[in-house]
């Protein structure tokens, strides 16, 4: 009968800080120690990855979630304004009717320091740009000037029989809302058309208060 030989244990390895093979407490010690370094480690790594997260949530929500449209502020009834208004002057002010796309965001009546009065209206055009009638009723001489500011007539258009003066300032720093201008004096009244508009939507206003002006 053959005996196989008996495995012998193998030998543990020799660790080089120690000069020796470690004890089973010491590798028990090691290995305590090793998992609570990964664990500690883990940490900072599980608080940025969260933070990843909350951040990626709150992006979402702005991106993607629909939120309340701000609501925009009524059109004006500008014909309404000048039927309460037209008792107090004694020229007919101009309510031009203009075609559907066209709103009114300011009508009023306000006293000139010469005894006359300005009639105002504020449009917003179909093209989200900007025109103010201006209607100077027997305003001071200076009224024109105090309306468009400084600068000579830049030229002159005639649109439905009515000679306007042009006062293009498209190329001007700035303009604000006198980028461009139309200007004409019928009767008692000077009619002033400004604003960010191109020229077929003045021409558009114009040709609405053509009929309407008093000679």
């Amino acid at each position: 009968m053959v005996t196989e030989p008996t495995s012998r244990p193998k030998p543990e390895p020799v660790r080089a800080d120690l000069g020796r093979p470690e004890t089973p407490a010491e590798k028990a010690a090691r290995k305590a120690e090793n998992s609570a370094n990964y664990r500690n480690s883990k940490t900072p790594n599980n608080l940025v990855v969260a933070l990843v997260a909350s951040l990626a949530v709150v992006l979402f929500l702005v991106l993607v979630v629909v939120r309340p449209t701000p609501s925009t502020a009524p059109a004006i009834d500008y014909a309404a304004v000048a039927a309460e208004a037209q008792p107090g002057v004694t020229t007919t002010l101009v309510v031009p009717t203009l075609p559907p796309g066209w709103s009114a965001n300011n009508a009023e009546l306000t006293p000139d320091s010469n005894g006359g009065f300005n009639w105002t209206i504020g449009f917003l055009t179909p093209k989200d740009q900007f025109i103010a009638l201006e209607q100077g009723i027997d305003v001071s001489p200076g009224w024109l000037g105090s309306v468009l500011g400084s600068g000579d007539a830049t030229g002159t258009t005639t649109i439905e029989g009515i000679n306007w003066q042009v006062y293009d300032r498209r190329g001007s720093k700035d303009p604000g809302n006198y980028a461009y201008s139309l200007a004409t004096t019928i009767g008692g009244s000077t009619y002033v058309l400004h604003g960010t508009a191109v020229d077929g939507e003045f021409a558009i206003l114009a040709s609405a208060i053509a009929g309407e002006v008093q000679e």
